[in-house]
């Protein structure tokens, strides 16, 4: 597969893992268990963590949810990130509870004073901090100018608040420009890599249901990865925030970004189908998510042509009228009972 060089961007270290600079683009996922139940987050998050999620984003909307923190850090692996606005002081809660990564607009939580109190926190620390801007917050000031939320618009407040940072000698910065609208997103991505070296996390904020949400999710920030524009990515889902994890990690999968990972191909039915073509891809699917290896499976729904057309294919299946052949790079190696044809085929894969 051929890859658009990476956009050269500074590099941060949120816990054990690299942001920018060339380090792989990691997935990102949120909490959406109340602050208050404990136990609940904990166990979402470890649920998200099985997932593959590899940056875990929390709502800290009060001092109690600061708690949070150190349970979530004592139950996972995976860095923890603050997400906080407007009162600064549980930015500094949160940097002395332990977390990893702070999201918060320095241009929200009031006086310089504060601003310096916040950086200089995370400094001391080494704690990231995310300016995140989405086209529904943006300053008034910055609206006046524009009449409505521009991708330039977005530019100029992620900008405004990355200068509020450098004024205190804190550049551990990594800036978000989201909206709901994908051309918008896209274009406010591409002007700020145009003009900072900051590394980016990149989605669809507000994408909507399932469905939608990733068809808009694989639209924008797929178009971006393509552009080498991107660092961490969350794809936004009104769904199960496992999904999300899911998603990201399929979308890059999908884009060539993992290189571990095994990649699906099917084929469309058609009138020589003569196998439940739909239901076996889905079985493969599923069962592919517990392989990590860099192949690429083939399921077909023709046997006459499904090996050619498959041929460059580590390994697949094509069927017909009740059986299937397995192949390895196009050359047919046996032939199974349809209802074996999945088992079969994980045998194969395992032996690679």
């Amino acid at each position: 597969m051929t890859h658009m060089k990476r956009n050269e961007t500074r590099q941060v270290r949120c816990g054990d893992v690299l942001i920018g600079g060339g380090a792989p683009v990691t997935v990102q996922s949120m909490l959406n268990v109340p602050a208050e139940d404990i136990a609940g987050n904990v166990e979402q998050a470890k649920r998200l963590c099985a997932a593959g999620c590899e940056l875990l984003r929390v709502a800290v909307p009060d001092a109690g949810a600061v708690r949070l923190i150190p349970a979530l850090k004592e139950a996972v692996a995976v860095p923890v990130v603050a997400d906080i606005h407007f009162d600064y002081r549980l930015a500094l809660e949160a940097a002395a509870a332990g977390v990893d990564k702070i999201r918060i607009n320095p241009g929200n939580i009031g006086a310089p004073e504060r601003v310096k109190a916040v950086a200089d926190a995370c400094r001391t620390r080494g704690i990231p901090i995310r300016i995140g801007v989405n086209a529904g917050s943006l300053e008034p000031d910055i609206l006046a100018k524009y009449g409505h939320p521009t991708a330039e618009a977005m530019r100029d407040s992620a900008l405004y608040h990355a200068a509020l940072l450098e004024q205190y000698d804190f550049t551990d910065i990594v800036l978000s420009l989201k909206s709901s609208d994908v051309p918008t997103m896209v274009r406010a991505y591409e002007l700020v890599a145009e003009q900072t070296s900051y590394p980016l996390h990149v989605g669809v904020t507000e994408a909507g249901t399932l469905r939608m949400g990733l068809l808009k999710s694989a639209a924008g920030i797929g178009s971006l990865l393509l552009r080498g524009i991107g660092d961490t990515i969350r794809v936004s889902l009104t769904a199960d925030p496992a999904e999300e994890v899911r998603a990201g990690i399929d979308l890059l999968r999908a884009l060539g970004r993992r290189k571990n990972e095994p990649m699906l191909v099917s084929c469309p039915t058609c009138g020589r189908t003569g196998i439940d073509l739909i239901g076996i891809a889905a079985q493969v699917e599923e069962r592919l998510r517990e392989v990590h290896k860099p192949i690429t499976v083939a399921v077909m729904g023709c046997i006459v042509n499904g090996p050619g057309e498959a041929r460059e294919a580590d390994i697949g299946l094509a069927g017909g009228k009740g059986r299937a052949v397995l192949f390895k790079k196009g050359e047919v190696i046996r032939t199974v009972a349809e209802a074996a044809a999945v088992d079969e085929l994980m045998k194969e894969i395992e032996l690679l």
